[in-house]
């Protein structure tokens, strides 16, 4: 049996404003920084060097502790088109596949994202507990992109984002 598993999670997410506001926001440290895997009160580290073979990375501060969100781009077509790795090195050496594709509509923009997550097996799970994980990981990736998706939709459409209390 392999010892880790590849799943999909997709999710779409409608915008008021062009797809070049929303790519700017995935690109941006700047914008980057008040919505991705950080919110702006607690990050610490935003960089991006948006070309192919460029590397990003959030740096969150929460709870004591830093949450590292690391990457490279690996494709991109502004503004309709992102592929780039994802990695949270203090959790795991898996690296994750994300795909951001975003259309223009009559009101604005469509963005399609797609995570390829892998979910690293411990050698004594059986079909079932893999089966369990898989599902585990992709019930909370989506919890963790919708609320960003929130914020980032809040940004690119008001410019500011309303963090819960």
């Amino acid at each position: 049996m392999p010892n880790q598993s590849t799943i999909t999670l997709t999710i779409g997410k409608s915008f008021n404003v062009g797809p070049e506001k929303v790519f700017e926001a995935w690109v941006t440290p700047d914008l980057m920084k008040k919505w991705l895997f950080t919110t702006e009160p607690t990050n610490q580290v935003a960089k991006s060097d948006p070309h192919v073979g460029g590397q990003w990375e959030i740096v969150d501060h929460r709870e004591g502790k830093d949450y590292r969100a690391i990457g490279k781009y690996l494709e991109l077509q502004s503004p309709n088109r992102m592929v780039k790795t994802f990695k949270m090195p203090q959790f795991s050496e898996s690296e994750d596949t994300i795909t951001v594709e975003i259309e223009s509509t009559e009101e604005g923009a469509e963005m399609t994202f797609e995570q390829k997550i892998i979910v690293p097996h411990e050698k004594e799970w059986s079909k079932e507990d893999i089966e369990k994980a898989c599902q585990e990981y992709h019930d909370q990736s989506k919890i963790g992109w919708n609320m960003m998706f929130d914020g980032l939709k809040q940004l690119v459409e008001t410019g500011t984002i309303h963090y819960p209390s």
